[in-house]
């Protein structure tokens, strides 16, 4: 029985905040969230006395593995001082505190709540780059594992399997990777600070002070050609087109829609939110799409009324550069196998016509796991406020933007729709 599914009370986002992502040797998971609170905290335009937060839900993936501590929720609760109120870790690989942001909605949508704080963090830089990839691996199914896959193998698996089916080329990843990197400078935020053109100047500048053989490249293609600068991980992946390790935290305060303005004269609304589980590689019909985000964003836009057309900007999960291709055509942005051409025609450029990754993504703002579907949300929230800076989406009357988190290998998928009313 097909149902169409809407909250019984309206969710308003009134707040945000996050840390700057990259590695931090000297900080910890509980550091970083505080200053997530902190920029929270200062964001909500009335103020906000801590006390008027019910409870909190914390996305967090597997601290367990990179730092050897579990129970994340009371342990943030007591660190901001929020003890004894309840708070519960929510886990769902890279789509954590996507989850976590859901299932805030649920718990204030119910009426049992009215204000909760949502968000995420993740520690990975304490483990060798090694570790980081065994950790990350206890995401993937067994299957997968088994077999030997790393994450880079799956998604160069399915990066194959696209091209083998579209007649799309290493030379259209190139095209995100370069977008993202142009992207990520405008974003304070952002762990990668450098466009693709400034980090080929530097080596240039570092060859020559060093009296070495002098790159030749002729723009930033070329320099992403060559296997010396930009070396294979798994063909057709490349060094550029993965996302970092990274270290951050992100948190989003929720309220009621009807007491928002007690907060803000400004609420962004949760106008559609969907949720999906996948299937394995193994399982799966096709390797050139996901079934679990196809879900996700039919629940959404059912629930918001809205349709791929009305979304006019969007964060996506591009953990690696082929998913964003396979992903803005899940949820229907472009046909499929017409997603590279689009990003090749600039249309998901910040000035093209549906906006993609403004934040730089996470290849380029960062991948600490635990925090990537809270700030994806935060920086649809930033957009809609026009509060984004010299990154702002450059659309007359913004009004409606969604994140997309993909947890696994595909295993959790979840859209999420914003709206300014």
């Amino acid at each position: 029985m097909n149902k169409k599914r809407k909250l019984s009370r309206g969710v308003a986002v009134v707040g945000a905040g996050m840390s700057k992502f990259d590695m931090f040797k000297d900080r910890d998971s509980k550091d970083l969230f505080a200053e997530a609170f902190v920029e929270m905290q200062s964001s909500v335009d009335k103020g906000l006395d801590p006390g008027d937060i019910d409870a909190l839900y914390i996305g967090n993936f597997t601290n367990d593995f990179f730092v050897h501590q579990s129970h994340w929720g009371p342990i943030l609760a007591d660190a901001l001082g929020l003890a004894p109120r309840p708070a519960t870790r929510i886990e769902g690989a890279c789509a954590s505190s996507a989850l976590a942001f859901r299932e805030g909605v649920f718990a204030i949508a119910s009426g049992f709540y009215d204000a909760v704080l949502v968000g995420g963090v993740e520690d990975m830089s304490k483990r060798s780059v090694e570790e980081v990839a065994e950790g990350l691996a206890l995401a993937a199914i067994p299957d997968e594992r088994n077999a030997g896959f790393t994450f880079p193998g799956i998604f160069g698996a399915i990066a194959t399997a696209y091209f083998e089916r579209y007649g799309a080329s290493r030379e259209d990843l190139m095209n995100i990777t370069i977008k993202s990197h142009d992207n990520a400078p405008l974003n304070p935020k952002a762990q990668y600070q450098a466009t693709i053109c400034d980090v080929m100047r530097s080596k240039i500048k570092r060859a020559k002070e060093k009296g070495g053989a002098v790159p030749d490249w002729s723009d930033e293609k070329d320099f992403l050609r060559d296997p010396i600068a930009n070396p294979p991980i798994a063909w057709p992946m490349h060094l550029f087109d993965c996302c970092p390790i990274s270290d951050g935290a992100a948190c989003i305060l929720l309220v009621g829609e009807e007491i928002a303005k007690h907060f803000t004269d400004e609420p962004i609304h949760v106008a559609g939110i969907g949720q999906a589980s996948g299937r394995g590689l193994s399982a799966a019909d096709d390797l050139t799409y996901f079934e679990a985000t196809r879900y996700a964003a039919k629940e959404a836009y059912e629930m918001s009324g809205f349709t791929p057309a009305d979304i006019q900007f969007a964060e996506v999960h591009d953990c690696f550069s082929i998913v964003e291709l396979l992903h803005i055509e899940d949820l229907g942005f472009f046909e499929p196998g017409e997603s590279y051409k689009a990003v090749a025609d600039g249309l998901t450029r910040l000035d093209g016509s549906k906006p993609i990754n403004t934040s730089g993504g996470l290849k380029c703002k960062g991948h600490p796991v635990g925090a990537t579907g809270a700030a994806q949300l935060i920086e649809v929230w930033e957009q809609l406020r026009n509060k984004a800076g010299d990154r702002g989406v450059p659309i007359k009357d913004l009004r409606v933007g969604a994140a997309h988190n993909l947890g696994g290998t595909g295993g959790t998928c979840t859209f999420t729709i914003l709206e300014r009313r």
